[in-house]
């Protein structure tokens, strides 16, 4: 598997904004479609334009942008959003179709035929107007994998090659999302291009997505933070970084500007990102223990999988309820602070029961006001 190259599709501006109470202004939109390209993601999928006339006026921005990024539009498999899809000058149309014979029944009111003729007959519209083409199902991990492989192949011939395994609701885990995929990849021929989509409502967003693509996958639909519907979807910096460190594989994603972007989708959803968010969180490469202090002071190796500086960032050393002595030194020296020897553990214990008191760690004019009280003690 070293080696493999991994494709990103990142979804932020359409699944991502799918988030309850999230809105992005076209502004947003084109900031963080400039933010992505950066962060060197290949393709954005930039929103649905049949939702409305501002969509559209917003999708047709981020195209004039001109940006290295391809800009693709979400679809329904009927040829009115094809039509407004035209309307923004995005020269590639992913269509949606739903899978499961629950969502066509349920949803939709039809059968498998039905929802075959449907999907054909766009994407054949579609291709006729000059747009390249991917097709996604909708709900695909509760599909009849027998039905979808033969559906796919028969799309295969109609000229399609890029086809979306959606894990709608949830219901994967590592081994049925490696399964899957080497099902689909053996009945349609391993040169498909496959690309996986997971929710993440049991935390396995990532987990199921990084299976996917280690059983042939060759194209991650991801969100910036995890943001999405419900509990969110696969973390495009968290599936880079892994796919990079832990399976060995390449990726054109760009560690250093994934800080960055999270932080603008944070800032544009209105939604924190949490501090212990893997890769981004505020506080991921932040010790307190006394331990884990001293073993990064006398090797990094020894505590953390890769450096963080890759991503711009820096260990951070905290005081508080678990520090030792080695962490109050370096802190101290770092911020140009000491106290006489003999009451370092002194001022240590006072440290200790200030944190447990605030539930927080202590640091900049606390620490100063101890490192005073401490020293005018006497003896």
């Amino acid at each position: 598997m070293s080696g493999k190259l991994l494709h990103v599709c990142d979804t932020t501006l359409r699944d991502g904004e799918q988030a309850a109470g999230v809105s992005f202004t076209a502004a947003e939109k084109r900031l963080l479609a400039r933010l992505l390209t950066e962060a060197g993601v290949e393709m954005i999928e930039a929103g649905i334009p049949a939702s409305g006339a501002e969509e559209r006026a917003a999708i047709r921005s981020i195209v004039e942008l001109g940006l290295p990024a391809v800009v693709s539009t979400w679809n329904r498999a009927v040829a009115s959003d094809i039509d407004y899809s035209l309307e923004t000058g995005s020269p590639w149309a992913h269509i949606s179709l739903p899978a499961s014979d629950l969502h066509l029944r349920s949803k939709l009111g039809i059968e498998r035929t039905e929802a075959e003729t449907r999907i054909r007959r766009t994407v054949l519209y579609a291709l006729e107007r000059g747009l390249a083409v991917s097709v996604g199902f909708e709900d695909a991990s509760r599909a009849d994998l027998a039905w979808l492989g033969g559906l796919m192949r028969r799309l295969k011939a109609d000229g399609i090659r890029r086809f979306r395994y959606a894990d709608t609701v949830s219901v994967l885990n590592p081994s049925s999302a490696a399964l899957a995929v080497r099902y689909l990849l053996d009945a349609c021929g391993h040169d498909t291009e496959l690309d996986i989509h997971c929710h993440n409502d049991f935390g396995l967003a990532t987990a199921n997505t990084l299976a996917a693509l280690e059983a042939g996958a060759g194209w991650a639909s991801t969100t910036v933070a995890g943001l999405g519907e419900r509990a969110g979807n696969a973390a495009m910096e968290e599936v880079a970084m892994a796919w990079r460190h832990l399976y060995g594989g390449e990726t054109g994603i760009s560690p250093l500007h994934l800080q960055k972007v999270a932080e603008a989708v944070a800032a544009a959803s209105g939604r924190r990102l949490p501090e212990a968010k893997p890769m981004v969180g505020g506080l991921v490469f932040a010790h307190e223990s006394g331990i884990h202090v001293d073993g990064l002071l006398k090797n990094p190796s020894l505590y953390q999988s890769f450096d963080p500086a890759e991503l711009g960032r820096s260990h951070l050393f905290l005081l508080g309820k678990h520090s030792g002595g080695h962490a109050l030194r370096h802190i101290l020296h770092k911020e140009g602070l000491a106290v006489p020897p003999q009451k370092e553990p002194v001022l240590l214990e006072l440290v200790k029961a200030r944190s447990i008191r605030t539930k927080r760690p202590v640091e900049g004019a606390e620490l100063e006001a101890l490192v005073r009280e401490v020293t005018a003690m006497e003896g």
